[in-house]
């Protein structure tokens, strides 16, 4: 599933071709995604113009003159520009027609992302209780020592927690908690504040890292694919169990937290 640098990423690269275009024609193919595409988009879409292309969480919003459209990519989902003379695919959901004769294409094999209108897509029920962004300032060292206050879950799932923070998915949690020295399975309300405040700076760094590395795969999405992929940052803990911490060489060991897989190092993390 495309984490927060990776949506992140697709909102950069799609940016300069979507500002002050007009959509001139939707075309729906198979609106059954995790939520149906509204049968009217075409005539609530048409004619405008995209004003803003934000980001929110792992939701990207394209903010036209009198809506905004909700895009998720879900699991395998991806948003390319291509030219009207593109061949159509099996799973070429959604087209976009823009004025300057591009097609921003909505791909999704699996059908779990979504595409949705709202005139105020804060306020919509999947995004009006969302956690702070991790790169704001609003996601600070006061804000998660408070939230942590009593909490006896593992502190990788609690910062996890999309109503914690939003974004920090399972390779950036593993990263994070690593360059931290944190034992992903110590209670969230243990942590002290001094250890906290560490996370907070690792949590924002690899998240930076991760989306500045993708200025490289920007061209992707155009005429590209549109999946940008895990960028090629040294992990040095996901995906790497039992093998050595390329810190200290010690055996690196693998749990289960929240029904995700968990590898840290029991020599640098406690």
């Amino acid at each position: 599933m495309p984490e927060l640098p990776e949506v992140e990423t697709t909102r950069r690269g799609i940016e300069p071709h979507l500002l002050n275009q007009q959509v001139t024609r939707v075309v729906v193919r198979n609106g059954s995604l995790r939520w149906p595409v509204p049968e009217d988009l075409d005539v609530r879409l048409s004619g405008q113009h995209f004003r803003k292309i934000q980001r929110r969480a792992k939701y990207l919003l394209l903010e036209a003159d009198s809506g905004t459209l909700i895009c998720h990519l879900g699991m395998s989902g991806s948003l390319r520009l291509v030219s009207a003379a593109t061949p159509v695919a099996k799973h070429d959901h959604v087209d976009l027609e823009l004025a300057s004769g591009q097609i921003l294409r909505y791909t999704d094999p699996r059908r779990f992302g979504l595409m949705l209108w709202s005139h105020e897509p804060l306020s919509h029920r999947l995004l009006s209780r969302l956690g702070p962004e991790p790169l704001g300032d609003e996601f600070n060292v006061d804000y998660l020592y408070a939230r942590a206050k009593g909490r006896k879950a593992a502190i990788k799932p609690f910062i996890m927690d999309n109503a914690v923070v939003v974004g920090v998915g399972n390779i950036y949690a593993s990263e994070a908690l690593f360059a931290a020295g944190i034992d992903p399975r110590r209670e969230a309300g243990s942590v002290s504040k001094q250890r906290y405040a560490v996370l907070v700076d690792e949590i924002k760094q690899v998240l930076a890292r991760a989306i500045e590395q993708g200025g490289t795969t920007l061209r992707d999405f155009v005429g590209g694919d549109g999946k940008p992929g895990y960028f090629q940052q040294q992990l040095y803990v996901y995906g790497r169990g039992g093998q050595p911490c390329l810190v200290c060489g010690s055996e690196l060991s693998e749990t289960r937290l929240g029904q995700r897989s968990s590898v840290f190092c029991r020599k640098c993390q406690r």
